[in-house]
């Protein structure tokens, strides 16, 4: 997936969970955050941060926070950007091979998954978290209980049992990670969720990324450690 416009900033801070200050060209401005997360490792007083500038002058914030520096690692953190970079990994094959249909935000039971794919022979739910959150090499999710991610496992759970492939896909949204894990400090029930899903014979999927200022594209499948 590809950005246009984007261009460089140093940010400055967050008041609140939408929107950040930062500086541009030494100027202060508000810019939409594109990510709920508390990214609170990541979003520091004095880091390179990466914006995109709206194609809307009607627009009350002209740009978006996209991704940021931590080091010389470029995370990108738009929320939106694993579920557009998985689509583009899915039509091509990535997890079905010739895919017939791949059909976002598809329900199941009492929730919206992902993505609902279909081959010839094989028909299947995903669904897709984002990772912004790296220590020490290590990638994890979530960075803040969530509630609504131990249901979509369930809902996964369900869809096994009633005979689909299934599969939770974790976005890593950076490169140079060892290996993913569940943020058992953070969240223990989804860590336990995930194990239970794993054993229920739902494929639990981490995939880096190559990430630029402009786009941000899957590269590999990385080691899972539940």
């Amino acid at each position: 997936m590809k950005y246009k416009n984007v261009c460089f900033a140093t940010f400055i801070s967050r008041p609140n969970r939408f929107i950040a200050k930062v500086l541009i060209d030494g100027q202060e401005q508000t810019v939409h955050v594109k990510n709920t997360g508390r990214c609170r490792e990541l979003l520091i007083k004095g880091t390179k941060v990466v914006l995109e500038k709206s194609d809307n002058p009607a627009r009350k914030t002209q740009y978006d926070l996209i991704a940021v520096y931590k080091g010389n690692r470029l995370i990108n953190m738009d929320s939106q950007a694993p579920n557009k970079a998985v689509f583009e990994w899915l039509t091509s094959g990535g997890y079905i091979e010739n895919p017939a249909l791949v059909k976002p935000e598809s329900v199941f039971g009492s929730s919206r998954l992902d993505f609902y794919i279909e081959s010839e022979n094989e028909k299947a739910y995903a669904e897709v978290k984002g990772v912004t959150l790296e220590a020490d090499g290590v990638a994890r999710f979530p960075d803040a209980p969530t509630e609504r991610g131990r249901k979509h496992l369930g809902e996964l759970i369900n869809a096994k049992k009633q005979g689909y492939r299934a599969a939770v896909i974790f976005v890593i949204q950076m490169k140079g990670c060892k290996y993913f894990e569940p943020n058992f400090e953070t969240d223990m029930p989804f860590a336990n969720e995930l194990k239970r899903a794993f054993d229920s014979g739902v494929e639990v999927i981490a995939l880096d990324c190559k990430v630029t200022p402009d786009s941000m594209i899957i590269d590999r499948e990385i080691e899972v450690r539940l």
